[in-house]
């Protein structure tokens, strides 16, 4: 499902414009990456989904083409993790 049929879903379910669908999507995205990039709480939608930012440290790694190590710096990543409800939906339930 891409994002023009996540808006008409979204449009269809809530039984509003497709025009306010996109803008609460675009405004709920905005909002998560509000609250990632700051980095001091987590976002979560209890049963659904948790988004949260991760640091990782600096390592080293091979570039693939040279085989040559290469250090990476320290740096953030964002962790998505399911909760229990979108858990058993994937198993069919």
């Amino acid at each position: 499902m891409n994002r023009s049929e996540l808006v008409a879903a979204l449009a269809d379910r809530a039984e509003v414009t497709r025009k306010d669908a996109d803008a609460v999507l675009a405004a709920f995205a905005d909002i998560v990456g509000d609250v990632v990039s700051k980095g001091d709480e987590k976002v979560t939608i209890p049963g659904f989904l948790t988004f949260e930012r991760t640091k990782r440290a600096a390592r080293t790694a091979r570039n693939p083409q040279t085989g040559e190590p290469i250090q990476i710096p320290e740096g953030f990543s964002v962790k998505v993790s399911a909760g229990s409800k979108l858990k058993e939906a994937a198993k069919g339930k």
